[in-house]
């Protein structure tokens, strides 16, 4: 417990605020430096990954005999910016709780998956444990993309937290914009000036109409149903002039089986029948695995050995990188400690359920990498 509270005091105290988020932020390249530099003390085979210009990667490798299964264990470096929290990198503890920005999204799974690869270093594992540090998970991702584009594993561990309970889905999402456009004119001339923001009416009803009949549907057993909402509007010039178009910005969230070419007709559709133009921007797709996967199962029949328990099975309504690693072809499960406060002016993360993360991956691995 001790060298856990440690080495996540050590990470929260590194600023890594993702800079595409908060241009204050300096982003991961000193985070990733004290990884590097642990792991490699470590004894383990340290790689480094250039995601973006001063966006890096960090992978530790624990080299396996040969023969045996490979195991990715993933966590990201960056954190979202400090918002209001009050001294948000100096690591506080109360009790078994550890305070400051990243403690819980997630820097210690960091630690745990740090932990975990230098537990195994010298096992005689046969196959190899990756440990994939990673840059920009909180906005774009970059880093897991360009991972899965050099990196293989025969199963990956997402170890976002998620309360020791076992996430085998979570939604996906699409950004849209749908734009009306009208006629330009003096206020005091409406023969010759068309609204565009008036022309918007009918598509704002038309999108919350679409989403009543979405969360109306068959849902996912884990993640209930899609949905779309209207998240930012903008539109006109002046208050005395007829504004010439409007932009409404969408998001459509989605489950397994709806896919960017269905959510492209579904919007497109809309907008036509009322003269509007949508355009589909950035999409994420969903992420599931079966329970009855046999990784799935052989990592339940690990939390049991370990805990006594089986843990509970869940969906994530948010995104994470799971989607890209499965997408890629890897079996991806996610699993991490207890704590609150993702992007809260108040977080933290809850110690003995760390160090119980660490002692389920690497029993997990050594089965795993032995087969």
């Amino acid at each position: 417990m001790d060298e856990v509270r440690d080495l996540v005091a050590q990470l929260v105290a590194i600023e890594s605020t993702n800079p595409d988020l908060d241009a204050s932020g300096t982003g991961e390249a000193k985070v990733a430096e004290f990884v590097g530099n642990w792991l490699s003390a470590a004894g383990i085979e340290v790689q480094t990954q250039i995601a973006a210009e001063g966006r890096p990667n960090v992978i530790g490798i624990v080299r396996g005999t040969g023969g045996g299964r490979s195991l990715m264990l993933n966590a990201h470096m960056d954190t979202v910016s400090a918002g209001k929290m009050i001294g948000p990198f100096v690591p506080r503890v109360e009790g078994d709780r550890m305070y400051g920005r990243g403690a819980y999204d997630m820097k210690a799974s960091l630690a745990a998956i740090m932990l975990t690869a230098r537990d195994l270093v010298g096992a005689g594992l046969a196959g190899d444990v990756l440990v994939t540090a990673v840059a920009d998970e909180e906005f774009a991702s970059i880093g897991t993309q360009a991972i899965v584009k050099e990196y293989r594993a025969d199963a990956c561990i997402i170890t976002e937290p998620t309360g020791l309970t076992l996430c085998l889905a979570h939604k996906g999402f699409a950004w849209a914009t749908i734009e009306t456009h009208g006629v330009a004119a003096h206020g005091s001339l409406p023969d010759q000036g068309v609204d565009a923001i008036a022309a918007m009416g009918p598509v704002l009803t038309a999108i919350a109409d679409l989403d009543q009949r979405l969360r109306a549907g068959n849902g996912h057993p884990l993640l209930m149903t899609g949905s779309v909402h209207a998240s930012l509007i903008d539109g006109g010039t002046e208050l005395s002039t007829y504004p010439d178009h409007c932009r409404v910005q969408i998001e459509r969230r989605t489950v397994p089986g709806e896919t960017r070419e269905l959510i492209t007709g579904e919007l497109t559709d809309l907008a036509d029948r009322y003269g509007a133009i949508a355009t589909i921007g950035i999409d994420r797709e969903p992420f599931e695995i079966a329970p009855e996967h046999p990784f799935v199962a052989a990592f339940q029949a690990t939390v049991t050995d370990i805990r006594g328990i089986a843990a509970e099975v869940e969906g994530a309504f948010g995104w994470m990188d799971s989607a890209l690693t499965s997408a890629a072809g890897i079996p991806t499960l996610i699993y991490g400690p207890i704590g609150e406060g993702a992007h809260a002016d108040v977080e933290w993360v809850d110690l003995p359920s760390v160090q119980t993360c660490r002692q389920v991956y690497g029993a997990f691995a050594r089965g795993w990498c032995d087969e």
